[in-house]
């Protein structure tokens, strides 16, 4: 989150954790079309790029509706963190402005499906090679439901996971071990008003007439 495209960070609200997976969605799909239509050796069939849950990887071709099927690309939201970098600077502006500014971190975890391990790999170069080229997402590659502004931007970084963690992320999910590539996703934030605003509201009683005060 140190480093993103703008300083300013993302400016949304509490949609700003979906729009970034839906963005991310949309460029490794645009990418897919993109290569499949340069070199007609790049996938043996074109891969969809979906977002899923923990769920769905017990689930995988098991029927005509699954989420993840062959051949596909999974990006599974597997973690969410506070920015502690840039925790105390946003609390500062906070107080200035009088808005919640909660900066965060959005990991991915990025995993090829298809019928053999060649197939697999093919999707992985190409993902990879897409995050690669394009590490930036910014203007009409963000999805609108993020309410984004002309200068905010997302940075995509490939985060250094040992294999000790994606097996143990594995351990936790309805699926055997598959190999898989984690990025970060950074930054992301959610702005509020510090205390929402209400407009003065009086109360009329008519037909009533005070009671007059009795005189000593």
């Amino acid at each position: 989150m140190v480093t993103v495209g703008s300083e300013s960070g993302v400016v949304a609200n509490s949609t700003s954790i979906a729009a970034v997976g839906l963005s991310l969605r949309e460029l490794l799909n645009r990418s897919f079309a993109e290569l499949d239509a340069l070199d007609a050796n790049a996938f043996r069939a074109l891969p969809t790029a979906r977002l899923v849950r923990s769920e769905d990887f017990g689930q995988v071709g098991a029927a005509a509706n699954s989420v993840i099927r062959f051949p596909s690309l999974s990006i599974f939201c597997y973690r969410v963190d506070v920015n502690r970098t840039m925790r105390a600077p946003w609390s500062a502006v906070a107080h200035h402005d009088q808005t919640i500014h909660l900066p965060l971190d959005v990991h991915f975890l990025l995993t090829p499906f298809d019928s053999d391990a060649e197939a697999e790999l093919r999707i992985l170069g190409a993902t990879m090679q897409c995050l690669e080229r394009n590490p930036i997402m910014s203007g009409p590659r963000l999805h609108p439901l993020g309410g984004w502004e002309a200068t905010d931007a997302i940075q995509i970084v490939n985060e250094d996971l040992v294999t000790e963690d994606v097996l143990r992320t594995f351990d936790t999910l309805p699926a055997d071990f598959r190999l898989s590539v984690a990025y970060l996703a950074r930054v992301t934030r959610i702005d509020a008003p510090d205390e929402p605003t209400h407009p003065d509201v009086v109360t009329a009683v008519r037909g009533l007439v005070p009671s007059p005060v009795p005189v000593p």
